[in-house]
């Protein structure tokens, strides 16, 4: 497993820990000002959060969450090489709240646990692949009428990948290329 160059953790219990990013295809993870400004957002509901990362990639995400006081993080990711290093950055941190599956994230969501109880979900598919989409509109069947859950996605095009009338931007911004989003589901 070649490592790349390392990212760190900006905030929370293992602020400034560095995590290794693998030299594979597609992973490009979360930049620090988007993670910034995108756990702010999240401050006042992130302490005893239960995440859901569907595409976790280099884990920065799920390692951010847990780092600021989430209660629990559930990791999708379907690239092995990937996994393992996330498993291996889990045992180094001592992450106890995180549980790491190697799985496709949209046939997970296709059987999803009959116990869905997440509270905050990251959507940060690769950019090429046009799983946005399809997964928002998992998601919008899948979340009990009765949950408030707060979405975030981010993609390289300012076009919106959902219907209007099934959710709302809660908080938008553009950092470079990047637009990144948080949602709430509209009931």
């Amino acid at each position: 497993m070649a490592v790349q160059h390392s990212i760190r953790i900006i905030g929370g219990t293992w602020r400034g820990r560095k995590l290794p990013v693998i030299a594979e295809e597609g992973l490009r993870p979360t930049p620090d000002r988007v993670r910034e400004t995108l756990f702010n957002w999240l401050a006042p509901y992130m302490v005893s959060a239960k995440c859901l990362d569907l595409f976790a990639g280099t884990g920065i995400l799920s390692f951010e969450a847990l780092s600021r006081g989430a209660a629990s993080v559930t990791a999708l990711e379907r690239n092995k090489k990937a996994v393992q290093a996330i498993e291996k950055t889990q045992i180094a941190l001592d992450a106890l709240g995180m549980q790491c599956i190697h799985t496709d994230a949209l046939r997970w969501l296709d059987t999803p646990p009959p116990d869905w109880d997440f509270d905050i979900i990251f959507l940060d598919p690769p950019y090429q692949s046009n799983w946005l989409a399809p997964c928002l509109k998992r998601l919008y069947n899948i979340i009990p009428n009765t949950k408030e859950c707060l979405i975030y996605f981010e993609h390289n095009t300012a076009q919106h990948p959902f219907e209007p009338s099934q959710y709302e931007i809660y908080k938008s911004q553009k950092a470079g290329q990047i637009y990144y989003y948080l949602l709430k589901i509209v009931r």
